[in-house]
């Protein structure tokens, strides 16, 4: 194993790091929320990229996708116990920016 692999930051990164996963990740860290929902939060994400990362999130094991199958149908996303270990970290970078604008 060479130290990148080693590193702790760059496996975070790796997984956290990409366009919108963050900001995603922020809003279900106050509960479970629909597609539309975190669209309509985050102005300017498309729907394939959301699409896109919460399908990585998911793969990771950080998001939880939930399906009811009812007509229409019904999709909800959530934090996995994994995810939920990220909200600590998600919630001093909203302080940390808060506090400094």
């Amino acid at each position: 194993m060479n130290s990148e692999q080693k590193c702790g930051v760059n496996s975070t990164i790796k997984i956290i790091g990409k366009k919108w996963t963050i900001l995603i990740l922020h809003e279900l860290c106050s509960g479970t929320k629909r597609f539309g929902e975190i669209q309509r939060i985050l102005p300017g994400i498309s729907p394939k990229t959301l699409s896109e990362r919460l399908k990585e999130l998911e793969k990771d094991g950080i998001v939880n996708k939930k399906v009811f199958a009812e007509i229409p149908l019904h999709v909800e996303y959530s934090l996995t116990p994994k995810g939920q270990s990220l909200k600590k970290i998600i919630n001093q970078m909203a302080n940390w920016g808060n506090n400094s604008l």
